[in-house]
C-alpha cells in the first residue's frame, strides 16, 4: 500500500468512521489518535497563541501564526471571536496532517456581550442562582460566537483591596468564594461538557495569587501550607469537584517556586490528591517569566521546569514549541510528560464534541438569534440589583419619593457608561450600558432632573464645584454619584491609596454643607476608603460596576422598586495602614477587649482594629429577628452532623432578603484558630410580618482544620456557634461539646 494512501485510510478510521467511533469510549478514541501522532504533532497540542493577527491584515505575525495552524503546531487559539473568524481559523487547522480541531478561548470575566455586573459585586449578591445564571448567559453567548473555554471564573481569595484583580473574584472568604466557584463552574458549563450553549470553565488562578506581597500584582506569596490549605485552595478544589474543565496556573511564586513550575501544587496536589483530570494552562507568558524570577536560566530550562511541574499547555511563551522535542531528545524531559498533558487536551476536544463536528459552535443563524435575545436585560438587571449594598441609610432618607419634583444628580460618574462595563469587558458597547442618569430619568419622568458633574477622577480640577452647589441648594434630593473609572481596578492596577480619586470627596463636602440631604452612590472594582462620606452622607449605597442595567438597577434601589439584599463579600478598611484586614483573624494573645483598653494590647495608637464596614454587612429598607436558636445535639460524635435552626422573621414593613449566616469558633485546638468563620449561610425572602424556620447543617467536614504535618484533622472540644446578619452583627449563640 502507497505510505500516503495507509495514513490517509488510518486518518479516515480514527475521524470519519462515526459507527464505530460511537462505539469507542473517549478514552479509546483518545488512544487511536495518539497512535498517530508524532513528537511534534504532540507538541504542538500544547501550543496556545493569541490569534487578534490572524483575522487583521496581512502581517509577519500573521503568516507566521497562520503557517503553524496548518501544519499542526497550535493546539488552542485565544482572541479569536466571532462565528465567522472562528470558521476560517479552525478550516485552516484542519488543512494539518491530522486534522485536530483548535480550542478557541477568550477571558469572558463577567458577561460576553451581556455585561453583568464584575464577578465581586456579583458576589455581594450572595445569590448562587443569579451568579450561576449569569455565568449561564456569558457562555450561550460565547458559544453562540464560537468560543470554547472561557478563563473564568477566578476563585483566588483576596484580603487586599490594594490588588487591582480583587474586582474579579469572590471577596476574602473560603467558605463563599468555594460555593460561588461550584455554582459558575455549573453555570458556564452545565452538568457535562458537550452541549453547544455550554463552553468549558477554567479556574484560575492556581495558587494564591490573591495573597501577593503588598497587594501587587505578579509580586511573590510567602504563606504557611496551613494559609495555603485552609483559605486558598478550598474554592479551587470546589470547582474541581465541580468538574471544571481547565486549569490556569498564577503569576507568582508559592513560597520561593513560581506557580507554573511548582509540582506540589500541580503533581502532588491537583492532579495527585485531588486526582483531577483537566489540563492545566499557564497564564499568559508565565513559563518564559520564570526567567526573570531566577527560577530557570533560560527558556530551555523554563520549558522543562513547567512540563515536568504539571503544565500541559504553554500560553504565548512559545517555549514548549522551541525546547520541547530538544529536551526529549537530549533525555532531559520523559516523553510520557508529554503524552500526559495531550491526552488531557486531546479528551477535552473530545467531550466538546471537536472531533465529530470542529465547526459545531459556529452556526451563523444561532449566533444573530443568541446576541439579540431580549430575556438576557432581565438577568442582568436583577444580578446588578442584587448586588447592590446599602451601607447607610440614616432616618431612613432611602427609598427617596417619587412625587419630588426637582432633583440634582452630582457627580462624575453620574452619566458614567463605559465605566459601569468594569474592568475585563468583550464588548464595550456603551450603547447597551444605562447610566444613573438615564435610569432615574426614566423612572421620574415628570421631575426635573439637574446634573452636574461637580469634579473629574482624573484631576483636581475644583472650577465646577460652585455649579454643583448651586444646584444642590435649587433641589428636593442630591444624590451624588462618585468612586474610580474602570481604568482603575483589574489586571495590572494595583493601588497604594484606595481613596477616592482627584477631587471628589472635597465635592462631597462642599454640596453636604448645603445642609441638603445627601445620598451618595459609590462605584468601584474594589473596596474604597471614604472616610469624610462614611461619617457625613445620609445615605450611601454601593454599587461597584453593575454592568448594561446598572443604571435601572441603582434608580430601582433609590426610588424603593427594589429594596437592597446585598452583603459586603470582602472588608472595607478605614485606611490602607490596616491592610490585610479580614475578620476570620487569629485573636493574638494580647486581644483588644476594650476600645478604651489598648495600652500594651494589638492595636493601633491611631485609628482602632476595626474595620470601616464589616464582611457580610448590608442594610435592608426592612428589618429582621432572629430569635429561637436550637441544635440538633449539643454532645456530638465527630462523625455526626449538627442542624442549627432558628426562626427568621420580617419585623419591618416592605418585603425583603436577608442573608443569614452560621459562624463557628473552634475555641481550643493544637493549631490557632480564627476568631470566627463562615460555615454556612440562606438568601431568604420574607414579606412584612413573615417569619421561617431556617436551618443549616454542621458537617463533619466543617469542623476540620489543616495540621502541617497530619493534614485534615477534627480534634474534640468546645465549639461555638453563632448566627447573625453580618461577621460584626451576631444575633444568636449558642455552644457544642464535640466528643
Amino acid at each position: 500500500m502507497n505510505k500516503n494512501l495507509g495514513l490517509s485510510f488510518l486518518i479516515s478510521l480514527a475521524f470519519v468512521g462515526q459507527v464505530h467511533a460511537q462505539r469507542k469510549t473517549i478514552t479509546q478514541r483518545v488512544d487511536s489518535v495518539m497512535k498517530l501522532m508524532t513528537i511534534t504533532e504532540k507538541i504542538g497540542q500544547l501550543n496556545q497563541y493569541s490569534g487578534r493577527e490572524v483575522t487583521g491584515p496581512a502581517s509577519d505575525r500573521k503568516n507566521y501564526l497562520l503557517n503553524d495552524i496548518k501544519n499542526g503546531m497550535v493546539g488552542s487559539m485565544l482572541n479569536v471571536k466571532g462565528v465567522k473568524d472562528t470558521r476560517e481559523i479552525q478550516a485552516i487547522a484542519l488543512q494539518s496532517r491530522l486534522k485536530i480541531p483548535l480550542l478557541f478561548s477568550l477571558d469572558v470575566i463577567h458577561g460576553y456581550k451581556t455585561v453583568f455586573p464584575i464577578p465581586l459585586a456579583e458576589s455581594a449578591s450572595w445569590d448562587l442562582d443569579i451568579i450561576k445564571q449569569s455565568a449561564q448567559v456569558a457562555a450561550e453567548e460565547s458559544a453562540a460566537s464560537g468560543i470554547h473555554w472561557t478563563f473564568a471564573p477566578m476563585v483566588d481569595i483576596a484580603r487586599d483591596p490594594r490588588w487591582g484583580r480583587v474586582m474579579e473574584g469572590a471577596g476574602e472568604d473560603t467558605y463563599l468564594g468555594a460555593q460561588i466557584a461550584k455554582a459558575r463552574v455549573l453555570g458556564f458549563q452545565g452538568e457535562k461538557l458537550g452541549s453547544v450553549d455550554r463552553i468549558m470553565a477554567c479556574a484560575k488562578h492556581f495558587a494564591a495569587y490573591g495573597a501577593a506581597m503588598a497587594g501587587r500584582d505578579y509580586n511573590p506569596v510567602d504563606i504557611s501550607k496551613q494559609q495555603l490549605h485552609e483559605i486558598y485552595l478550598p474554592p479551587f478544589k470546589a470547582a474541581a469537584d465541580a468538574g471544571v474543565a481547565t486549569f490556569m496556573n498564577s503569576f507568582n511564586t508559592l513560597n520561593g517556586v513560581p506557580a507554573t513550575g511548582n509540582a506540589y501544587l500541580q503533581r502532588q496536589i491537583l492532579k495527585g490528591d485531588w486526582k483531577y483530570k483537566g489540563f492545566v494552562v499557564s497564564d499568559w507568558g508565565s513559563i518564559k517569566e520564570m526567567i526573570p524570577w531566577g527560577f530557570a536560566k533560560n527558556l530551555s530550562e523554563a520549558s522543562e521546569k513547567a512540563i515536568v511541574a504539571g503544565s500541559d499547555m504553554d500560553m504565548e511563551s512559545e517555549a514548549y514549541k522551541k525546547e520541547l522535542e530538544k529536551l526529549v531528545k537530549a533525555g532531559k524531559v520523559d516523553v510520557k510528560y508529554i503524552d500526559e498533558a495531550v491526552r488531557r487536551i486531546l479528551q477535552k476536544k473530545f467531550e466538546l464534541g471537536l472531533f465529530d463536528d470542529p465547526y459545531r459552535f459556529s452556526d451563523e443563524k444561532r449566533e444573530q438569534k443568541v446576541m439579540n435575545d431580549p430575556k438576557y436585560q432581565s438577568i442582568t438587571k436583577a444580578a446588578a440589583q442584587k448586588s447592590i449594598v446599602l451601607l447607610k441609610n440614616t432616618n431612613q432618607v432611602l427609598p427617596l419619593s417619587k412625587s419630588l419634583k426637582n432633583i440634582a444628580l452630582i457627580g462624575p460618574l453620574v452619566n458614567a457608561k463605559r465605566d459601569q462595563a468594569g474592568s475585563w469587558v468583550v464588548y464595550a458597547d456603551t450603547a447597551n450600558i444605562v447610566s444613573v442618569y438615564e435610569g432615574v430619568k426614566q423612572k421620574l419622568t415628570g421631575a426635573k432632573i439637574g446634573f452636574s458633574q461637580g469634579a473629574s477622577i482624573t484631576d483636581t480640577s475644583t472650577v465646577d464645584f460652585s455649579n454643583a452647589v448651586k444646584m444642590a441648594k435649587n433641589a428636593d434630593a442630591v444624590v451624588m454619584v462618585l468612586g474610580e473609572n474602570w481604568e482603575m481596578s483589574g489586571e495590572a492596577k494595583s493601588r497604594t491609596d484606595i481613596g477616592l480619586p482627584g477631587k471628589q470627596e472635597a465635592l462631597f463636602n462642599a454640596v453636604k454643607a448645603t445642609g441638603k440631604p445627601v445620598v451618595v452612590v459609590l462605584m468601584a472594582g474594589r473596596p474604597l476608603v471614604f472616610n469624610d462620606i462614611a461619617a457625613k452622607a445620609d445615605a450611601i449605597i454601593y454599587a461597584w460596576f453593575l454592568g448594561d442595567q446598572g443604571g435601572n438597577a441603582i434608580a430601582d434601589v433609590l426610588f424603593g422598586d427594589y429594596n437592597p439584599s446585598g452583603k459586603l463579600p470582602i472588608t472595607f478598611p478605614r485606611n490602607v495602614g490596616q491592610i490585610p484586614i479580614f475578620y476570620n483573624h487569629y485573636n493574638t494573645g494580647r486581644p483588644v477587649t476594650k476600645p478604651t483598653d489598648i495600652r500594651y494590647k494589638s492595636a493601633y495608637i491611631d485609628a482602632p482594629n476595626d474595620p470601616a464596614y464589616a464582611f457580610g454587612y448590608g442594610l435592608s429598607y426592612t428589618t429582621f429577628a432572629y430569635s429561637d436558636l436550637k441544635l440538633s445535639t449539643n454532645n456530638p460524635q465527630k462523625n455526626e452532623t449538627v442542624k442549627v435552626s432558628f426562626t427568621l422573621s420580617n419585623t419591618g414593613k416592605v418585603a425583603g432578603e436577608e442573608v443569614a449566616q452560621l459562624y463557628l469558633q473552634d475555641t481550643f485546638a493544637s493549631v490557632v484558630r480564627p476568631v470566627k468563620a463562615l460555615k454556612d449561610f440562606a438568601k431568604v425572602k420574607l414579606n412584612p410580618g413573615e417569619s421561617k424556620l431556617i436551618t443549616f447543617e454542621i458537617t463533619p467536614d466543617k469542623l476540620a482544620f489543616y495540621d502541617e504535618q497530619k493534614g485534615w484533622i477534627t480534634e474534640s472540644g468546645e465549639f461555638k456557634v453563632m448566627v447573625g446578619g453580618a461577621s460584626n452583627d451576631i444575633k444568636l449563640k449558642s455552644s457544642f461539646e464535640l466528643k
